[in-house]
């Protein structure tokens, strides 16, 4: 099995689900045991600072207080999940996903950009997308999804709602175009 970490997961248009329809998520992990990744195209009305100011961790004179959160997906929609431009040895919780890229769960991470430190290119998710075993290679196989490998510059300089087609462009596709009827040969 090849690994999708770090690529883009591109919802077909004729995925239904309302956790995915449109979506566009960023594989973190992917291996025997399943997939873990976060959606990264659509924002909540929702920003750090009113995230700082839930967690009490003041901010008011942070840089990143407009910084909208993330609907990351629909599993752990209680806890924060930081993709993040850099490495990961820095934070307490935190995996590297590619070389440039890094996904961090832990407080200290949102401490440091409350304090206005921390990396210069993030993304705060609430929840993340999961999949067991197998399950995502049979979505795959079912015509839900497109993938690509993934590109920090798309994460992380695209406005969210050009996302989705930046990465589908990667392929020479105009997801607009696609038909909504799914086709099997």
């Amino acid at each position: 099995m090849q690994s999708l970490k770090n690529h883009f997961l591109m919802a077909m248009p004729h995925l239904e689900d309302p956790n995915f329809a449109g979506s566009l998520s960023y594989l973190c992990d992917h291996d025997d045991n399943g997939t873990m990744g976060v959606i990264v195209n659509r924002p909540l009305e929702l920003t750090l600072d009113a995230l700082f100011e839930q967690l009490e961790l003041g901010g008011e004179a942070s840089p990143h207080r407009d910084a909208p959160v993330y609907y990351g997906g629909p599993v752990h929609k209680d806890r924060g999940f930081i993709l993040h431009r850099g490495t990961s040895d820095v934070w307490d919780s935190s995996i590297q996903v590619a070389e440039d890229i890094a996904l961090t769960t832990s407080m200290d991470m949102l401490q440091a950009l409350a304090a206005g430190e921390g990396p210069e290119q993030f993304l705060v998710c609430l929840g993340c997308a999961g999949w067991e075993s197998g399950q995502l290679e049979a979505e795959l196989m079912d015509n839900a999804w497109l993938t690509v490998e993934g590109r920090a510059d798309i994460l992380f300089e695209e406005p969210p709602e050009q996302r989705l087609s930046a990465a589908a462009g990667i392929l020479g596709i105009d997801l607009n175009l696609m038909t909504r009827e799914a086709g099997h040969s």
